[in-house]
């Protein structure tokens, strides 16, 4: 898995600002820039970036409730699909964000600066997001007002949000209308554009030349599965 191979240690010599260099740079003893100002959009990887902040987010969100539960820990683990031989160091950021002080939006605000322009990569976090929370069964009130926060400082809308939240539930159960980001009285064409645009903009290969790692497309593509299920029902119902 390239992405988690020497993690810590490759990003040695990126200029790291804010609070991801912070982090990072306390995890090396300080042989980052510890700036609070600039990013590291330009240094590092951007699948680096994206994995990173899944980790560090993950942790944030694995104690919004106030407990971590070993499913959530598992899921956090499967879904990033770390090796065995990372787990350590993957562990260390991991337990180093669940244990500061800084609280998430920091690293939130970061992250929506890094990925400005690209609101589909950060849709992407969101939707990851609520799959670490779904793994114990329950997506407490806590743990969504955190994952809506976060979606929020991203610039996502409560209509970009719902149609996240929404395309996780099986075909059967979730509303076409609401995946679509449209309304029952909109037009067939209306809708149908919409269709394009978020098929478009959820493709796995645009997610992967923005930076999505290989590793955690599985969420897009369940979302691109929704999107399609979406479109069907709602052609049936409009003719």
């Amino acid at each position: 898995m390239a992405i988690w191979g020497s993690l810590i240690g490759g990003m040695i010599g990126f200029s790291l600002g804010g609070p991801f260099g912070m982090l990072l740079g306390s995890l090396i003893g300080g042989k980052m820039s510890r700036s609070r100002s600039g990013g590291f959009r330009s240094f590092a990887q951007p699948q680096q970036i994206f994995a990173l902040s899944l980790i560090v987010l993950s942790a944030k969100l694995s104690k919004a409730d106030g407990q971590v539960s070993r499913e959530e820990l598992i899921a956090v683990k499967d879904k990033l699909k770390i090796p065995d031989s990372e787990l350590d160091q993957v562990g260390k950021i991991f337990n180093k964000a669940k244990e500061e002080s800084t609280g998430y939006e920091p690293y939130a605000r970061q992250i929506a600066e890094v990925y400005k322009g690209n609101l589909n990569v950060l849709e992407e976090v969101i939707n990851t997001l609520f799959y670490i929370a779904e793994s114990d069964g329950h997506v407490s009130d806590k743990e969504l007002e955190m994952i809506q926060d976060i979606a929020r400082i991203f610039g996502l809308n409560d209509v970009q949000i719902n149609g996240i939240k929404e395309s996780r539930k099986s075909s059967d159960k979730l509303n076409p209308y609401i995946v679509l980001e449209s309304k029952p009285d909109d037009s067939l064409d209306t809708i149908r554009k919409r269709y394009l645009k978020l098929s478009k903009e959820h493709h796995p290969d645009l997610l992967m030349s923005k930076g999505v790692p290989q590793e955690v497309l599985d969420e897009s593509k369940a979302k691109m599965r929704a999107v399609n299920s979406a479109w069907s029902q709602i052609q049936k119902l409009k003719n």
